[in-house]
């Protein structure tokens, strides 16, 4: 399991990640990467949270696969070149998506899951946005938009408990308990539609400097953490060094911190 959290406000946009990799044997290692640049130069980051590979190859090693391709450096595939000045963070999650999911989840006899994110700036554009690519069906499905360039805010994935409880004020399990109280499917979407509004903790604003929305996503991934820690039920498959990145109009992808 995975924590990513990802702080967009209006100077960009901050992506952070735990760096542990667990298996199903129970072994536990604490120094994955699970955020990478996809093209040097390009300001488009992603990050990995749930199955580190497909068979015998790494999602880090088959995206930088996939760099070479959007680079134009692979014979093969000319056409998949990055046009620098006209592309956008959705056509590349859709290179994404048709390179895992169309060549290698396919192609794999084995179950794979994960989700991709993508944060960045499209060509030209002054705010940066989100999408997600989902590796866990058999049949692809397009990149959904996780933000928008005029949405701003926390956003996470993965071990997503904590998080859910802390700013949402809502278990991830609200809807399925609220049910077993008797409460009808119907009301218990009203339900939460009503208490919603009351329960989200603000924890930020549009305007923040980068530096306090680097804090506030380490914050974010140090609670999640210290959740799954101490929390008694739950597997002990989050931990390791923090990494953090930011994406910026002017700078690009740059680190802050990087183990």
């Amino acid at each position: 399991m995975t924590i990513l959290v990802s702080i967009k406000i209006h100077d960009g946009i901050v992506m952070a990640a735990d760096s542990a990799s667990s298996f199903a044997s129970g072994m536990v290692y604490h120094h994955a990467r699970k955020i990478r640049n996809i093209v040097e130069g390009v300001p488009v980051g992603v990050m990995v949270a749930g199955s580190g590979g497909i068979g015998t190859e790494s999602i880090d090693t088959l995206l930088k696969d996939l760099r070479v391709r959007l680079r134009g450096e692979d014979p093969e595939y000319p056409d998949w070149k990055l046009d620098i000045a006209h592309y956008t963070v959705e056509q590349v999650a859709a290179r994404i998506q048709k390179f895992l999911h169309g060549e290698k989840v396919r192609a794999y006899a084995g179950t794979v899951r994960a989700q991709i994110r993508l944060c960045g700036y499209s060509a030209g554009a002054s705010l940066a946005e989100a999408w997600d690519v989902f590796l866990d069906t058999a049949e692809a499905r397009p990149p959904s938009c996780a933000q928008a360039q005029n949405d701003f805010g926390p956003r996470w994935a993965g071990e997503t408990e904590a998080l859910d409880r802390l700013v949402l004020g809502l278990p991830g399990r609200f809807e399925e308990l609220a049910g077993t109280a008797g409460l009808a499917p119907d009301a218990v979407r009203h339900l939460r539609a009503c208490l919603a509004p009351g329960l989200y903790e603000l924890v930020f604003l549009e305007a923040m400097p980068l530096g306090d929305a680097a804090a506030l996503a380490r914050y974010l991934v140090e609670v999640t953490m210290g959740f799954v820690r101490f929390s008694i039920a739950r597997p002990k498959t989050i931990g390791g060094p923090i990494e953090i990145a930011a994406i910026t109009k002017h700078e690009g992808f740059h680190w802050l911190e990087h183990g």
